[in-house]
């Protein structure tokens, strides 16, 4: 795999930065309407913009500008999967974003450093990193929830740790173990009477990272010598072909028994771009790395999977490349936006790309803007420009 470039993004530089012109004032606001079921199927699709100091909310059909909100200097956001709600990261926790309204409200999940967050088997599932605590609400449950907080479960890890968790539909708790030295592995625990039970683990995971869902519920995390997989109530280890063979996430739909994890074989390399992945079938419980062609190389920011199964891989020439997990072959590939170079940090602005069906995302911090692609036949259907670059994206899909 060639060696990853470490460039600082230009169009992320401070110049561009300082000259975020967003305006709107924060709003309060924590009562959703009394007919937030159907509203969220109104606004369902809606896309979530996250840039420095602020967040933009986005119609999912015309890119026009329905809200914006000041926030801190950087910010993650994730879906909840009730089709309105986002989970927008900062100092105090997960806040939750109503895309409806739009409004960001002033409810928030606490966490010391909030991590992870899962959608899995009609539940959400936060990783508070700062305490080990993992957080469990039903997705839905923010709809008629009138502003407040829906009910939750938690369990809290021996140790506090970069971790995350999923929930399989018959209760059990897939957690990752670790403390601030590492990570090593992962738990499968069952509730008990307000408590859990531990009832299998597996310790060969190292550095474990990441997580997906495939079908039939076979669940897949990251490890720096391959990968974990959790099926029919057991672990198994998979084994890199190199020494060093890191999979830190995974890009995974309920629909494919085929699980698409990144893959990094250098741990001197200090950058962020990639050039091969890893493509783990659940079914028949198979593990393999495919290198990309060479002009293909992305970061963990520039992989989805979509409604077709296929994965769409935004590179820095770029274009999205469109791979069929199956053979491993590109088969597509659409020109979308100028060529780029990889990030110094991990969070520096740099393109990125979110799917809701057939239709894709996509971020070019150069240009402040985003664009919506027709992922069957690569038109382009729009574009909004910003202004000021954007960072991470998201769509509000239920």
């Amino acid at each position: 795999m060639k060696r990853s470039r470490s460039v600082r993004l230009a169009a992320a530089s401070a110049t561009a930065a300082a000259a975020l012109a967003l305006s709107s004032c924060a709003s309060t606001a924590t009562q959703t309407s009394p007919n937030s079921e159907s509203a969220a199927a109104e606004t369902a699709g809606r896309v979530a913009v996250a840039y420095k100091n602020g967040i933009a909310v986005l119609d999912g059909k015309t890119l026009k500008v329905v809200g914006t909100f000041p926030t801190e200097d950087f910010t993650r956001v994730n879906a909840v999967g009730d089709g309105r709600h986002v989970l927008v990261t900062t100092s105090q926790g997960f806040q939750v974003l109503d895309t409806g309204k739009p409004a960001l409200t002033d409810a928030v999940f606490k966490a010391t450093t909030p991590g992870h967050v899962v959608r899995h088997a009609d539940h959400t599932i936060l990783f508070d990193d700062g305490s080990g605590t993992t957080t469990i609400f039903d997705t839905r449950a923010l709809l008629n929830s009138g502003g407040k907080l829906p009910s939750t479960e938690t369990y809290t890890a021996a140790a506090p740790h970069h971790g995350v968790s999923i929930r399989l539909s018959d209760g059990t708790l897939l957690t990752t173990v670790g403390d601030k030295t590492g990570r090593t592995g992962a738990a499968a625990l069952r509730p008990n009477g307000g408590k859990w039970d531990k009832v299998s683990e597996n310790s060969e995971c190292r550095g474990i990272h990441g997580e997906g869902a495939a079908a039939d519920e076979a669940a897949v995390f990251g490890c720096e010598d391959g990968a974990l997989l959790y099926h029919h109530g057991k672990f198994e280890k998979f084994a890199a072909p190199d020494k060093y063979g890191r999979m830190g996430n995974a890009y995974a739909t309920e629909t494919s028994s085929i699980v698409v994890g990144d893959y990094k074989n250098n741990p001197d390399d200090e950058g962020y771009l990639l050039n091969a992945v890893t493509l783990i079938d659940t079914a028949k419980h198979t593990y393999r790395v495919v290198n990309l062609p060479d002009n293909v190389h992305y970061t963990w920011r520039d992989v989805v999977r979509g409604s077709d199964h296929r994965a769409y891989i935004l590179s820095t020439d770029g274009s999205i490349h469109v791979l069929d997990p199956a053979s491993g072959e590109i088969v597509k590939e659409y020109p979308v936006i100028a060529p780029w170079e990889g990030p110094a940090h991990w969070q520096d602005p740099h393109p990125a790309i979110a799917v809701n069906g057939t239709t894709g995302y996509v971020t070019e911090p150069g240009s402040s803007t985003v664009h919506a692609v027709d992922l069957k036949t690569g038109e382009k259907l729009g574009s909004v420009k910003l202004s000021a670059p954007p960072n991470e994206i998201t769509v509000a899909l239920g």
